[in-house]
């Protein structure tokens, strides 16, 4: 039906189906031979075909009146077989089975009818070899049915591909969403810490340059140094799955045990840190521990950079007493005025807190953070651990946020 060229190509089938028409009309029927008018109703029954793709049952209905005419005059009634079977077959494959059964009956009665008018016998042998009138609609009926079939597959291919397609960018955004977040908290972890170290550096070469404190010195760089071997170490592993594509790549995934060179990290910058760690019972899952390593790692970083020199941090990662979760919490006593840790002023929008709230979102968990009554900051999350009813961890989340 969607084929190009559809009126050239319906015109050549009726030229073909008139000229079929006219050598049966010389080959069958023992000689009898169409008269002048005769003729020319064999030849206009075959001319609607032209038509047959718009409309094919306005075409069956003109042709019925002419082919009645052509039996009745008694002509040769196996001639016209070819344009009926033609339009037949057009609306068995264009239209719904009911309406090809209905027509198929129809047919079949208005040509024995009149047959049977004018001729008992060849009406009782048309009626015996309707037969072939009931094949070419099934045969009309099962390419449609085909054609449907083949068009569903393609449709389902299509969604299919299109389904694949979006997974694959869905998985891609979380990738590059994943990625941004490891080096986001690397390099600010690092850069924060080898700044405040610079800083510790500078002042103890600008206060008093005649009395050098060269330990003091050579420690802050000796940190410095530090630092910066844990970050490169840290971004080759990062990068590591990007050439890759592997989960954590050669090294990993950090963890809880890695939380005290976190916290010396921290007090090389100025701070001071307690730090408490009660591993629940049982495995944790990698996921979950890299999640707690780096909401600690982000926490502290804000800590230090903006609650300033020798400010007391407080770090506590212990299992919920309630649900199957790992609490970590992190508070500071930071002067509440330092907004620019929830990137409202002084630092500009920042990506600390989203980049901690995607962490626990991406383990199943949830995460607070904000003011203290007394003064300071706190961040809190809510890990789920295996076997954790879902909405349980959320429901612990909302009370730590009420407390804040």
């Amino acid at each position: 039906m969607d084929a190009p060229h559809k009126l050239r190509t319906d015109a050549l089938v009726a030229t073909g189906a008139g000229a079929l028409s006219a050598v049966l009309a010389f080959v069958t029927d023992g000689g009898r031979f169409p008269d002048a008018f005769g003729w020319v109703l064999l030849l206009c029954s075959a001319l609607p075909l032209v038509w047959r793709r718009r409309n094919p049952v306005a075409v069956l209905l003109a042709m019925i009146p002419v082919l009645m005419a052509y039996h009745l005059l008694d002509n040769a009634h196996s001639a016209p077989m070819p344009q009926t079977f033609v339009v037949l077959y057009t609306v068995a494959v264009t239209g719904r089975p009911l309406r090809t059964l209905l027509t198929g009956c129809a047919v079949i009665a208005v040509m024995v009818s009149v047959v049977g008018v004018i001729d008992a016998h060849h009406g009782l042998e048309l009626l015996r070899i309707s037969g072939w009138i009931v094949a070419v609609l099934f045969c009309g009926v099962d390419v449609r049915i085909y054609r449907q079939y083949v068009a569903s597959m393609v449709e389902r291919a299509e969604r299919a591909e299109r389904t694949r397609e979006e997974e694959a960018r869905r998985r891609v955004a979380e990738e590059r969403l994943r990625i941004a977040r490891d080096l986001h908290d690397l390099l600010a972890h690092s850069i924060t810490v080898i700044g405040v170290q610079t800083s510790v550096a500078s002042h103890i070469l600008t206060v008093d340059p005649d009395r050098l404190d060269r330990e003091a010195v050579a420690r802050a760089l000796d940190d410095i140094a530090g630092t910066c071997r844990e970050a490169r170490a840290e971004l080759r592993t990062t990068l590591q799955v990007l050439r890759d594509g592997s989960e954590g790549g050669d090294g990993p995934l950090p963890g809880l045990a890695a939380l005290p060179g976190l916290v010396r990290a921290a007090e090389t910058a100025g701070a001071t840190v307690e730090l408490s760690v009660r591993a629940p019972e049982g495995r944790i899952a990698p996921a979950t521990g890299a999640a707690a390593y780096r909401i600690v790692q982000e926490a502290l970083t804000n800590s230090v950079r903006h609650a300033g020199e020798g400010v007391r941090i407080e770090v506590r990662v212990e299992p919920d007493p309630a649900f199957p979760a790992l609490r970590v919490t992190v508070a500071d006593d930071g002067a509440p005025s330092a907004r620019g840790r929830s990137g409202e002023a002084g630092h500009g929008p920042g990506f600390g807190l989203v980049g901690m709230r995607e962490r626990a979102r991406s383990s199943g968990g949830t995460l607070d953070a904000g003011p203290l009554a007394d003064g300071g900051f706190q961040v809190a999350a809510v890990l789920p651990l295996p076997g954790s009813p879902a909405g349980r961890p959320a429901t612990a989340a909302g009370r730590e946020g009420a407390v804040l």
